[in-house]
């Protein structure tokens, strides 16, 4: 069952209970954060969210390695026709930290390659900044794995169809943070619809994960004043990680 389905459920069931009892009670005054219950589809087979454990090489034998094969393989939306490359991610396979963007836009799309245009530069420079780097500590992937036309955000359907393997990806890494960088990953990780004004440079969990909430580089690059809070949110994403590794 997709989350999508669990939320539906979850709000009939509330609606049902405030018909039935004239009022709303506590159960149902929040709603809990849904994941989908499959992991990764192939060939009618399935990967539970259960199975996946700690190490590089889960269980069920799915390794990185294998993710990105089916995640190459995928057609479950309809950016799968509109793309070039799938971008599915990059990086090393113990990361202490796993980067999560929007989506490829034209320079990713071109070389299958994540953040590798003008704001891919940025990125990079900004995680030296911080000693981190997609070559020796990180891994990099984003919310959508194809390019969206003209570079729109990514529709919530379009999300839903890669939210599968991004939850795998980050259950097969299992990284000691999460730095999603911009509104949608932000939202999508979060469940949240708050503004990035308001959710940036804080501290929150995604499956017992710390993950912190930075603006995306291409931001950056259209508006040179949000420069300065984005140093501040990696100086301290940057000290948590250190409190992380060195206890």
């Amino acid at each position: 069952m997709t989350a999508d389905e669990k939320k539906q459920i979850f709000n009939l069931l509330k609606t049902a209970d405030s018909y039935v009892n004239g009022y709303q009670r506590t159960v149902f005054s929040t709603a809990p954060q849904f994941n989908d219950d499959v992991v990764v589809e192939e060939n009618n087979s399935a990967v539970s969210e259960s199975s996946i454990n700690n190490e590089k090489t889960v269980k069920s034998g799915l390794t990185i390695e294998q993710l990105t094969e089916k995640i190459m393989k995928c057609n479950r939306c309809s950016l799968g026709n509109t793309k070039t490359h799938i971008v599915p991610g990059e990086g090393v396979e113990n990361p202490l930290v796993m980067v999560i963007g929007e989506g490829p836009g034209y320079e990713e799309d071109m070389q299958g390659r994540p953040f590798v245009g003008p704001a891919g530069q940025l990125l990079d420079k900004m995680l030296d900044a911080i000693q981190l780097s997609r070559n020796t500590n990180c891994y990099i992937a984003n919310v959508v794995k194809c390019r969206p036309p003209q570079n729109r955000d990514p529709y919530p359907e379009e999300q839903n169809a890669c939210s599968a393997f991004l939850e795998a990806q980050i259950n097969v890494l299992k990284p000691k943070m999460i730095l999603c960088m911009g509104r949608i990953s932000a939202q999508k990780l979060l469940n949240t619809e708050d503004s990035i004004s308001k959710i940036h440079g804080k501290l929150f969990e995604y499956n017992k994960i710390p993950l912190m909430v930075t603006y995306h580089p291409s931001a950056l690059l259209r508006n040179a004043d949000l420069k300065r809070p984005a140093w501040e949110d990696l100086k301290l994403f940057r000290q948590k990680l250190n409190e992380l590794t060195l206890n």
